[in-house]
């Protein structure tokens, strides 16, 4: 896993570096004498302000319009086109502040269905060179899995709105397999695309 906070502060060559390692999980080092290709297949975690002044609500944010858009910029398109999901979190007022301390499921709990989520997402692909839905070539995905007629209308819709973009088709695909493993079915519900595709555009759901 590689964590990246406050992803806008490092220089934009330095971020676009990483989307050939996150499509191909290789990466190549090229020098006279010849070419190297090691293993890099990792988890990323981008964290990002919506700004510099890093202010916790719009209405406090002491950044030009100018400012604001050229920060975010660093992040750049086919960056972040790699990026499975993409999750906005608004400033928490008090009232949530205060439900936040409700203990929640146990890490236990959690690592449980992961596992059994990883269970079942290799049986799915048991047979072939992959386990799990990350790992699979998106025409592959493709053939194994064809949305029907509604599922396909959410994708389309997206597609032709500029939402998503084809390397982005074949991930919410892979996302929705996932949660589907999550949630113990051998095949992604309607509601499993519409979760996959709002965590993809980073809409709410």
């Amino acid at each position: 896993m590689v964590a990246c906070d406050e992803a806008p502060e490092f220089r934009p060559t330095v971020l676009d570096a990483l989307r050939q390692p996150m499509e191909s999980g290789m990466v190549l080092l090229a020098r006279a004498s010849g070419a190297v290709r090691y293993p890099a297949r990792f988890q990323l975690i981008l964290a990002a302000n919506p700004c510099p002044c890093a202010a916790a609500k719009d209405v406090e944010c002491t950044c030009a319009a100018g400012v604001r858009r050229r920060y975010l910029g660093r992040l750049s398109g086919p960056l972040m086109d790699r990026v499975d999901i993409r999750v906005d979190l608004p400033a928490l007022d008090p009232v949530t502040l205060a439900l936040s301390a409700e203990p929640g499921e146990s890490s236990e709990v959690v690592l449980g269905r992961v596992l059994a989520a990883r269970e079942r997402s290799a049986l799915r692909w048991r047979g072939t060179p992959w386990r799990y839905a990350a790992e699979v070539p998106g025409a592959v995905v493709r053939r194994s899995w064809r949305p029907d007629r509604r599922e396909s209308e959410l994708l389309d819709r997206a597609v032709r709105t500029g939402r998503l973009t084809g390397r982005g088709f074949d991930r919410v695909l892979r996302l929705a397999l996932t949660t589907a493993d999550l949630a113990g079915r051998d095949r992604p519900s309607t509601g499993d695309l519409a979760t996959a595709l709002a965590l993809r555009c980073g809409e709410s759901m």
